[in-house]
């Protein structure tokens, strides 16, 4: 798979660092350094849910771990709503990083909120499940099969550990006033075996844009735990490229 590559791996909205074990496994097999962290209020940090947690919040969890870590030539992965931190690290930190994998993810422009790109069903159907399940703190998790994730033991897996994710972080504007991805390399790998329907304004955004490279991975949104292997196999691909 290759020497010597540098991975920081960023979960989605309910997830953790925990998602990334097989992916994390295989890369470090091969030599790589990886790191996985965790954003506050989510996964071994759910204790420091509260409404104060913002995307600024997942941006600056991320950029310690690089600063903290004295990593650099990153290969910076974000899946879903990590897709969002990574845009803000990018703008914060470019000189430390190689690459962009935006894997299956959100995207918001500059100053927009996540809400703002998602279908007005979606922000409905969440705005209440988050007022009905918390008082409007945070969303509860869906089912695994929401991810694409229909193997019974991987589900069981995946719903084990899924965590409420903070609505404020849906609702607070992205703090960054480049364009997304700051002029980095950056590839969108689309997860297309089930495609993730919530994305699909995202993913015809990215088509529009000069500068984007774009892959695809026959596997469900959750593809770091549907299909560790390829995924590793192609984060490496992108890092070398």
């Amino acid at each position: 798979m290759g020497d010597g590559l540098t991975f920081v791996l960023v979960h989605g909205a309910w997830h953790g660092g925990w998602c990334w074990r097989r992916v994390a496994d295989a890369l470090r097999a091969e030599g790589h350094r990886v790191f996985t962290p965790t954003c506050t209020g989510l996964g071994e940090r759910a204790h420091l849910l509260s409404a104060a947690i913002t995307l600024d919040t997942f941006v600056r969890d991320v950029a310690g771990v690089i600063a903290a870590e004295e990593l650099t030539d990153v290969v910076l992965v974000g899946h879903s709503f990590g897709g969002l931190a990574i845009s803000g690290v990018a703008e914060r930190m470019p000189e430390r990083l190689r690459h962009l994998v935006y894997l299956d993810a959100l995207i918001a422009e500059p100053g927009r909120a996540p809400f703002d790109g998602l279908p007005p069903e979606v922000v409905a159907a969440r705005r209440r499940a988050a007022a009905e399940s918390s008082g409007g703190l945070s969303l509860p998790p869906p089912p695994a099969e929401a991810f694409g994730v229909l193997d019974p033991a991987d589900a069981a897996w995946v719903e084990r550990r899924l965590t409420p994710h903070p609505l404020s972080t849906y609702e607070s504007p992205l703090p960054i006033r480049s364009p997304v991805g700051n002029g980095l390399p950056r590839t969108y790998v689309d997860c297309t075996a089930p495609s993730y329907a919530t994305l699909d304004g995202v993913k015809a955004w990215v088509r529009r844009q000069p500068g984007w490279g774009w892959r695809e991975i026959a596997t469900g949104h959750d593809a770091m735990v549907s299909a560790a292997g390829p995924l590793a196999e192609l984060l490496v691909e992108l890092g070398q490229g």
